[in-house]
């Protein structure tokens, strides 16, 4: 075998009442644990969804609400579906983008401690589509030169996607690959580690899709009317949305990752905040226990003496008030004069 491992490597397939990741059910799941000696371990579980199983879907996985009326709800597997896959690393046909989002979610509901912290996924379906463009059938009849028995059974599509990666990696041994960018390498090895780098495209922060890294590793909104936007510009000029996208119809897992952002940048804004006041509280006490600047002698202005002139009037004179006599009484002296005054001709 040319998969080199370190760890155990965990190819794991789903088998859901639909595609809806924050509404829907797991009803199968099997996961074939492939050991680094090459020794493998296999277990299915049939799961109730506590939800009706919707006709189409049925009609695709050929599972019906009588075949898992009697089955443990996800809440009592759990547990034992996070021990069993322990510490490998995760693949699968299209799962980054639905199972392991779809599994992450049904861990959270059920209060399962399981991270994806520290692991490797390895998306088969993105090895194919950047290698060949064909869908799990195709790739299978067109890698292994075989079809699918049972297909769309949980275990047969996970046996289909574990043979397909071993033949992928047997096919494009040494086989150069060109990127939009004009890179060229020979990404399909037998490496974990290479092959998650390959195959996880859009390199998402929460496997939904709804958050991805930029170039620069930045987390950035992936839908919507912020799409391209990093997620803590769009904390900054609208802190509502976190609240919104927190109370709004979006994976738990998705939330979570979410959370740990905001958790983030709120500590990064409460501690700019406390360094901006402690500044402003730091300036005034400067200001006070300052040292005046010192004035040297010469400079100091010079005041002139002038000696108090008393021959000058320190205030303006009153203004001249002539005295008034009482007036005397009319007599005919006056009356004679006034006749001469105002006499015509």
């Amino acid at each position: 075998m040319k998969l080199k491992l370190k760890r155990p490597l965990a190819f794991f397939d789903l088998e859901t009442t639909g595609t809806n990741i924050g509404v829907d059910r797991i009803v199968e799941i099997s996961v074939i644990k492939l050991h680094p000696d090459g020794s493998e371990e296999v277990k299915t579980w049939r799961v109730h969804p506590g939800i009706p199983i919707p006709l189409e879907s049925s009609l695709v996985h050929g599972i019906y609400d009588e075949h898992i009326k009697d089955e443990p709800e996800f809440k009592a597997l759990g547990q034992a579906i996070a021990e069993f896959i322990g510490d490998s690393d995760l693949a699968g046909y299209n799962s980054n983008k639905f199972d392991i989002p779809m599994l992450m979610e049904e861990f959270l509901r059920a209060g399962v401690s399981f991270t994806l912290d520290d692991r490797h996924f390895v998306d088969v379906q993105n090895i194919f589509h950047q290698m060949e463009q064909r869908t799990l059938k195709a790739a299978y009849q067109f890698y292994c030169d075989k079809k699918i028995e049972n297909a769309h059974s949980a275990e047969a599509d996970t046996r289909a996607t574990m043979e397909v990666l071993l033949a992928q990696i047997e096919r494009y041994e040494n086989m150069e690959w060109e990127d939009k960018k004009g890179n060229i390498t020979v990404p399909v090895v037998g490496d974990v580690e290479a092959l998650h780098k390959f195959t996880n495209l859009s390199k998402p922060v929460d496997f939904a899709g709804r958050m991805v890294y930029n170039e620069q590793g930045e987390e950035t909104i992936n839908f919507g009317k912020h799409k391209g936007k990093r997620v803590e510009d769009v904390l900054n000029a609208e802190p509502s949305y976190y609240s919104w996208m927190m109370q709004g119809d979006f994976p738990l897992y998705t939330k979570r990752k979410l959370e740990e952002i905001y958790t983030r940048w709120n500590a990064k804004k409460n501690a700019e905040r406390q360094a901006k006041n402690a500044a402003q509280q730091q300036k005034p006490a400067e200001q006070a226990h300052a040292p005046r600047p010192e004035v040297p002698k010469a400079d100091y202005p010079k005041k002139e003496f002038h000696k108090p002139d008393h021959t000058k009037t320190q205030y303006p004179p009153k203004p001249f008030k002539k005295k008034e006599e009482p007036a005397q009484p009319v007599n005919d002296d006056m009356l004679a004069q006034l006749a001469l005054k105002f006499k015509k001709g």
